[in-house]
């Protein structure tokens, strides 16, 4: 009997009255078995303990299994929370999107539009300023919309690093008078060729920016058996230890006040694409020499592809923007 109530109690989810209604039924049955062959010398008295026992024996079960059905109920709303908060996430993504670049590219057409229109060399200096703060407002936004989508799918695919790097570089060429140089004895790897894009166009552009006229950039990655890295480093002004700190500060958290390139947000989307793939960031600068960031991505990266993943947002064909 007690058996069988175990069994039938497995199979669904009771009421607490009806539990305690049956346990009751079923303890005071066999009780009443039990005392009837102690009565009647089949058994010895001490047997009548077993029915008490095998009372609070059922009686822990039911508290257990009412801890699992309340855990896995836990666990269905988190998991449901957790949807709805995707779903919110990426349509405020897409609205963010949106949103911040229309007007953005609304005044800088307004602005061109004043600036060629006046010969007064005074609007015109302010015209360009405006223009050179909207372009930075712009990269920014695409930056911020850029690092919320980093926790949703994505899917890596073999790709072609060394053809991959190669037109990076020759992207980004035009866009400065600097001594490019790219190296890449990689191959193919598992990567996700948006995100690594992503990645790479966050160092480049930094790169850009604490360099002049002639100074040295250079792209260059390799392989091993285990892994694959991929450094890029510049002749500019370099850095102060205090300031990589900072930097690495900005990276862990973008909110992070006094970066040295601003708002700190290149770095964390680099170390959000190197994170998710089970790699790691190092940075190296030395002042008025130059700085070196070296990317290290095992060569099976620790988060799978997702096939059922969606495909990934379309970029900007304008490099830092």
């Amino acid at each position: 009997m007690w058996i069988g109530l175990s069994v039938v109690y497995g199979l669904t989810a009771w009421r607490p009255i009806v539990t305690a209604a049956v346990l009751a039924a079923v303890t005071l049955t066999t009780g009443y078995i039990l005392v009837h062959h102690a009565a009647a010398g089949a058994i010895g008295w001490e047997e009548i303990t077993e029915v008490p026992l095998m009372a609070a024996v059922f009686g822990v079960m039911v508290w257990h299994v009412r801890r699992r059905q309340q855990m896995v109920a836990e666990v269905a709303r988190l998991a449901d929370a957790e949807r709805r908060r995707a779903e919110s996430q990426n349509r405020f993504v897409r609205l963010a999107s949106h949103e911040l670049r229309t007007p953005i590219t609304i005044a800088r057409g307004h602005t061109e539009l004043m600036g060629a229109a006046t010969a007064d060399p005074v609007i015109r200096e302010d015209t360009r300023i405006v223009l050179e703060e909207l372009d930075r407002l712009a990269g920014i936004t695409h930056r911020l919309v850029t690092l919320m989508q980093m926790d949703g799918p994505y899917v890596r695919e073999m790709r072609d690093v060394d053809h991959l790097l190669a037109g990076i570089v020759r992207r980004w060429r035009p866009t400065a008078d600097r001594r490019w140089d790219v190296r890449s004895t990689v191959g193919t790897a598992s990567i996700n060729q948006d995100r690594l894009e992503v990645a790479l166009d966050c160092l480049l552009d930094n790169a850009v920016k604490f360099t002049d006229t002639g100074d040295r950039i250079e792209v260059e990655a390799t392989g091993t058996r285990d892994g694959w890295s991929i450094v890029v480093a510049d002749s500019g002004a370099g850095m102060h230890p205090e300031q990589i700190e900072a930097l690495s500060r900005a990276g862990e958290s973008p909110a992070s006040p006094g970066t040295y390139s601003g708002t700190g947000l290149g770095l964390a989307i680099v170390r959000a694409v190197v994170g998710s793939w089970g790699g790691s960031l190092r940075v190296d600068s030395e002042p008025g020499v130059g700085t070196r960031v070296c990317l290290i991505f095992p060569r099976h990266a620790a988060q799978q592809a997702r096939p059922d993943a969606p495909a990934p947002q379309p970029r900007s064909s304008r490099p830092g923007d």
